[in-house]
């Protein structure tokens, strides 16, 4: 660094000293003007983005996941070697509800039946996920919306409601078409709350349903993954690589906080 410039030139004078007992310091005045100088203004952080509603997945996310859906995929489909060349034909994945769509009406009613025999028995061993009561009661106290998209079907919901004493409103089941990924449930329920997409964030456990209706709508998204299944978050492909990437609903908790401004929605336009 030059010393000796203009910088320099433009310098506060250094404080009048006077002389004490042989000794020179630096007068009262002077001390008092030098030691109520302001200290610097601390560097601005990264500017915090308004959210004013969540929208959850269910199973998998709000629920703990007890559905074997291997098991059912595979009666579904009618074997093994039906079910491979769904996960083939779905890059890895499959989607259960739009391979039985264009089925004859009788082969789709067995369809359905079977699908509802798995969720009954996966409703009959609902579980709450840990820390899914602390979350909403968060949200709650902020007054910030919350909000429900899941495949599985309304009685589904209503018994969730009913059982855990927690409403989440719009909640859209697979009543409501088309259902994610397509990103109509989620522009739906943002209609509703007349709040923008990018004032919303989508939580979920499936990066094809719910992490992709999410950003086709606009919202944030963060990914649930409790075993660590998708990988890295950095290792994830961009068409699907959410906002964020958690362990637990717990740590929702610092994704909201760190990164969000969370802006009560006026009581005039609450529901």
């Amino acid at each position: 660094m030059l010393l000796g410039g203009p910088l320099a030139a433009s310098a506060a004078p250094l404080p009048r000293r006077r002389a004490v007992g042989g000794r020179r310091v630096m007068s009262t005045s002077a001390f008092a003007s030098a030691s109520a100088a302001p200290a610097p203004a601390p560097a601005p952080g990264p500017r915090r983005r308004p959210l004013r509603g969540v929208v959850f997945d269910m199973d998998g996310t709000l629920t703990v996941p007890v559905i074997d859906f291997q098991a059912m995929y595979r009666e579904v489909l009618g074997g093994e070697a039906a079910y491979a060349a769904a996960l083939a034909a779905g890059g890895g994945a499959v989607d259960i509800l739009h391979c039985i769509e264009d089925w004859d009406p009788d082969k789709q009613r067995h369809a359905y039946e079977v699908i509802a025999r798995f969720g009954q028995e996966g409703l009959d061993r609902l579980q709450i996920m840990p820390g899914a009561s602390e979350l909403c009661g968060f949200l709650d106290a902020k007054q910030i919306r919350r909000g429900l998209i899941t495949r599985n079907v309304k009685d589904a919901v209503d018994l969730f409601h009913q059982r855990f004493g927690m409403m989440f409103t719009p909640a859209l089941s697979r009543e409501f078409h088309p259902y994610k990924p397509d990103p109509a449930p989620l522009l739906h329920i943002c209609s509703t709350w007349n709040i923008p997409p990018h004032e919303v964030i989508m939580v979920g456990d499936s990066l094809k349903d719910d992490v992709v209706c999410g950003k086709k709508a606009g919202a944030f998204t963060c990914l649930l993954d409790e075993t660590g299944r998708y990988g890295p978050h950095d290792c994830l492909p961009e068409e699907v690589k959410p906002d964020f990437k958690v362990s637990s609903l717990t740590e929702v908790f610092t994704v909201l906080e760190e990164h969000f401004d969370l802006a009560p929605v006026p009581a005039e336009s609450r529901i």
